[in-house]
């Protein structure tokens, strides 16, 4: 399968705003990136106490008073200001939003971009972001967005669409447009935990797990043994054993590092292509890769670097 390869854009802190959103995906097209990606927290309370996963300390890495772009807005905005890059969320949080609503605007995206959304789908972990939200599902968000993609995938695909679920119920009613992908957009969940990979087994298009950011490292032999047991539930489910793409989503950091103490990611362009080699060797076909960069410039000179210095070095 190729590869292709994905940025992080920046919709949150310092850098966000329409310049240069529309800055990076423009240069993003330009140097051949196949996706780009807007993450998503809607509010941001000003006291959290709940784990961040993303951090070996829990704690959460965002300020409440930062700038913080709605995704699926970003993304339509986007939309306009490119041709041919894929749209994607990376996460987008599903308990959040009303189901039905949010299948309406993926659906119009899906349309007025020509077929580029991937959907990629989170159930969240700040409880204080549920109850700021007047949600009382943070306990059961992996079932709520369970049955909301089930949901999703029934508006999309049905001409009389009609759902039972425990959380929503809809029935006698029309849904258009259409995605123009069919049967639908490819939904690719995120997370690596036990119940992401079994969500992605069941009802993914694809996984998406983000590595080496302690405590969720996910070397490659951590990685195989998660891809193993992904394929496995693939197959209980009833599902081919590769009907899951895998992603690997992870910061690149360009430095003089050698040696055995080299960081995975971490180094000159060839050792940075060596890596990205080890993870296509287990199945990995998409990268989503996370540039440092304090200004626009600098983001976008990191992102030129490894179009030019790495992606070349990685075989199709």
């Amino acid at each position: 399968m190729p590869v292709t390869f994905g940025t992080s854009l920046p919709s949150r802190g310092g850098m966000a705003g329409p310049e240069q959103l529309r800055s990076v995906a423009q240069r993003a097209e330009d140097l051949g990136y196949d996706h780009v990606w807007v993450s998503d927290h809607i509010v941001l309370p000003q006291k959290v106490d709940s784990f961040y996963p993303y951090a070996e300390d829990g704690v959460p890495t965002f300020r409440p008073n930062e700038p913080y772009y709605e995704p699926l807005a970003a993304l339509n905005f986007i939309a306009g200001c490119t041709q041919r890059v894929r749209l994607g969320t990376h996460v987008l949080i599903l308990p959040y939003r009303n189901p039905v609503l949010t299948a309406k605007i993926l659906s119009t995206l899906d349309v007025l971009s020509g077929g580029r959304v991937i959907l990629g789908a989170g159930v969240g972990w700040m409880e204080e972001e549920f109850q700021a939200m007047g949600l009382d599902t943070y306990k059961e968000r992996g079932a709520v967005t369970d049955e909301y993609i089930q949901l999703y995938k029934e508006l999309w695909t049905k001409d009389q669409p009609s759902f039972e679920g425990k959380y929503y119920q809809i029935s006698d009613t029309g849904f258009e447009p259409k995605p123009v992908q069919k049967p639908h957009p490819p939904i690719w969940i995120g997370g690596h935990t036990g119940p992401a990979i079994r969500r992605a087994a069941k009802h993914g298009d694809g996984w998406m797990p983000i590595g080496l950011r302690p405590p969720a490292i996910l070397e490659p032999e951590e990685l195989a043994g998660k891809i193993a047991r992904l394929r496995k539930l693939t197959v209980e489910a009833g599902r081919p054993e590769d009907a899951v793409d895998l992603t690997f989503s992870t910061g690149v950091v360009f430095d003089n590092s050698t040696g055995a103490s080299r960081s995975l990611m971490h180094g000159h362009p060839e050792q940075i292509a060596a890596d990205l080699r080890q993870y296509q060797d287990l199945g990995v076909s998409n990268f989503i890769i996370n540039f440092q960069g304090s200004t626009v410039p600098e983001l976008q000179e990191n992102m030129e670097q490894f179009s030019r210095e790495v992606m070349t070095l990685v075989p199709d």
